[in-house]
């Protein structure tokens, strides 16, 4: 009788096979899904939100930390990244680029406005400081955003009202993102998430290109579709065809219908937040 053995390979990928089976959760009718269902649940959360955060969702980091190596590998399916960091706790995706891989773009860069950007660079500072001091969280005041944008603006401005407006979008904008989350009236937790994506190299780009701005516009002047975009159009372009700086990262792009993948048509570049 021969006797047949199995090679050290032919065994690994039985055991493999078995153990990626057992493990399966079948949740509905024709289930070919792979992962168990918390799995799952946590890589749709990835996909829905623009980033997640420890403080705001405790079971979405925990489970992130979990299967981070298989999560990892399903967004490199989708040519995405999954970063995630530790120190700040927070995670999100970015678009892989490799023009020689002719990659098709899920996510595209979103731009910030003026307003926006100035209360962006503040917060970070005033994130750096509070948490340089020993906090465990950074809160700016709603008052304290709109006196510092509006120190930015001419000493001759004509029409303070228009900017007054203009800086409040771009703070609710924010708050809507997420990065200024609501703490109590008037008061936001400035989230982690700005210190990861606004290293200093960005910072001082940023700077350089809100002064150039403001020196390049006559006081009184300002771009009406700029305030439209902050109710949640997309940004028209400026008239001397310069673009504002890319920010924080990446959301889906809109399909043909003018929806966004996974994210409500009211909004373009903003993912929907589900409560628990």
């Amino acid at each position: 009788m021969t006797e047949t053995t199995e090679t050290p390979h032919e065994s690994a990928v039985f055991v493999e096979s078995e153990s990626i089976e057992s493990a399966r959760d079948f949740l509905f009718p024709g289930d070919q899904g792979q992962l168990p269902y918390e799995a799952r649940r946590v890589f749709a959360l990835l996909l829905q939100k623009r980033f997640i955060e420890a403080a705001e969702d405790s079971w979405a980091w925990e489970r992130i930390l979990k299967y981070q190596d298989i999560l990892e590998s399903r967004f490199h399916d989708m040519f995405l990244e999954l970063v995630v960091d530790r120190d700040y706790r927070v995670a999100y995706k970015v678009q892989v680029r490799q023009e020689e891989l002719n990659i098709p773009i899920l996510l595209r860069d979103d731009s910030y406005k003026r307003a926006e950007t100035i209360v962006l660079l503040y917060a970070r500072s005033a994130f750096r400081q509070q948490v340089g001091m020993g906090e465990n969280a950074a809160f700016v005041d709603h008052e304290e955003l709109v006196n510092h944008a509006m120190s930015f603006f001419a000493s001759d401005e004509t029409n303070l009202a228009l900017r007054q407006r203009e800086v409040t979008q771009g703070i609710d904008q924010l708050a809507r993102e997420g990065i200024l989350k609501e703490a109590s009236q008037e008061r936001y937790r400035i989230s982690p998430i700005i210190e990861v994506l606004m290293p200093i190299e960005r910072i001082k780009e940023l700077t350089a290109w809100v002064e150039a701005r403001l020196a390049e516009e006559p006081a009184g002047d300002s771009d009406d579709s700029e305030l439209e975009a902050a109710d949640g159009e997309e940004p028209a372009q400026p008239a001397n065809n310069e673009t504002e700086p890319d920010l924080f990262g990446e959301s889906i792009v809109e399909n043909q219908g003018g929806d966004a993948a996974g994210q409500p048509a009211a909004h373009a570049g903003q993912t929907e937040d589900t409560e628990e």
